[in-house]
């Protein structure tokens, strides 16, 4: 069985008007950091706030009376199951939802309030996977892969024919790789359209299962990457097998890279990506020479990052500009030191935001203090111009 263009082509006909047209922006700043004509397609902006809306309902809308009556089944903890859950609600399709123990309570009770039956089981994917294989079976249920079915691909693929009829110019598709489903629906229809187009995959380096299997090795794959939504470790195989030959190559992430991503969509284009969804931009971030001067078209695939893992992002993000920094400093401890350091600080701009007094540590003399002081500055320069006039005025700080 092979992808066409045409099977990307009749699958937006039956999206249209079903899901969003989501926009594709020229983004000036992202330009101007990354060095690359930057154009973001928001796919955080379907519904569900996920791309996975449109391979799930392409799926739904192909059923048969029958398949349609009896319901499908699915095996996800994301993106794919929320979007199942919504379409088949919409078409009054019953759908059934395995997930695995230890899924976060904020994505059962989305799915459940789509309108799916969400049945815990298994302590992993695959034992949630194998579960929902044996509720197939005996309910006759339709299985709806999340990313290893040429229906789901076709849907996925549809992106790709929106970002060229909007901007035809485009050079370049760094694409997020978790099983392959996006990647392969978007490589085939892109290609099919200009084949000059490069088509560059991009994979958590704690997951590099397409990488793995592109090399013929048996790389291992885990750990907690901000990416979860492509913390993959096995590729589809109808995904690899349409892919490989339309992969131009691969680039692998590492964490930091994901985490400025997802900063730089809140704070340049006021929009949230999870981490899955900000990996594009990441690649631009860890391998600016590979897209520099190119016409890149970025897939910001989805928004569902938990609200206290972003919070956590951008903290970070601050802490890594060296706009969030925590000094140490150590004096006599007598009446009205801290109340100086203070005052240096706040006529320098700084901020504080937090304050711990230590005279107990015994590496401080036993008339001395120690003092952890967390302040907020502009920027770099900000920070060691008050670290200047701190150790001008006697109270030389270091940063911890």
């Amino acid at each position: 069985m092979t992808l066409t263009l045409d099977d990307i082509k009749a699958a937006a006909g039956r999206l249209a008007g079903h899901i969003e047209r989501t926009p594709l922006r020229h983004s000036r700043t992202l330009s101007e950091i990354t060095g690359a004509e930057v154009w973001v397609k928001f796919e955080n902006l379907q519904f569900t706030a996920a791309y996975k809306e449109r391979g799930a309902l392409n799926k739904l809308m192909l059923l048969t009376d029958e398949q349609r009556r009896l319901g499908v089944i699915a095996a996800s903890a994301g993106n794919h199951a929320q979007g199942l859950a919504y379409h088949g609600a919409r078409l009054g399709v019953p759908v059934t939802i395995v997930m695995p123990r230890g899924t976060p309570f904020v994505k059962v009770q989305h799915t459940k309030g789509h309108g799916a039956e969400v049945v815990i089981e298994g302590d992993t994917y695959d034992e949630a996977n194998a579960f929902a294989q044996k509720l197939r079976e005996e309910r006759g249920l339709t299985f709806v892969h999340p990313f290893d079915d040429l229906d789901v691909i076709a849907g996925q693929g549809t992106i790709a024919l929106e970002m060229l009829e909007d901007q035809p110019d485009l050079e370049i598709l760094p694409v997020p790789i978790g099983g392959g489903g996006l990647i392969s629906g978007v490589a085939t229809a892109a290609k099919a359209i200009n084949p000059n187009i490069r088509i560059i995959g991009c994979e958590p380096a704690m997951y590099p299962s397409f990488t793995a299997k592109m090399r013929g090795m048996n790389a291992e794959a885990g750990g907690q990457t901000i990416a979860e939504g492509i913390a993959v470790k096995v590729v589809g195989v109808q995904t690899y097998a349409i892919a490989r030959p339309l992969i131009d190559d691969v680039l692998l992430l590492e964490e930091p890279y994901i985490e400025r991503a997802v900063a730089l969509y809140c704070n340049v284009e006021k929009t949230i990506a999870e981490g899955a969804g900000a990996a594009s931009l990441a690649a631009l971030l860890a391998y600016p020479e590979r897209f520099r001067g190119k016409k890149c078209g970025l897939i910001l695939c989805g928004g569902n990052i938990d609200t206290r893992l972003l919070a956590s992002v951008l903290t970070r993000e601050l802490v890594r500009a060296q706009r969030l920094v925590s000094l140490r400093i150590i004096g006599d401890d007598r009446p009205g030191l801290l109340a100086t350091v203070s005052r240096v600080i706040g006529e320098m701009g700084g901020n504080i935001i937090e304050v711990a007094h230590n005279r107990l540590a015994l590496d401080v003399p036993a008339k001395g203090a120690e003092f952890d002081i967390m302040i907020e500055t502009r920027d770099a320069q900000h920070t060691q111009e008050i670290m200047d006039e701190l150790r001008a005025c006697g109270y030389p700080p270091r940063a911890v």
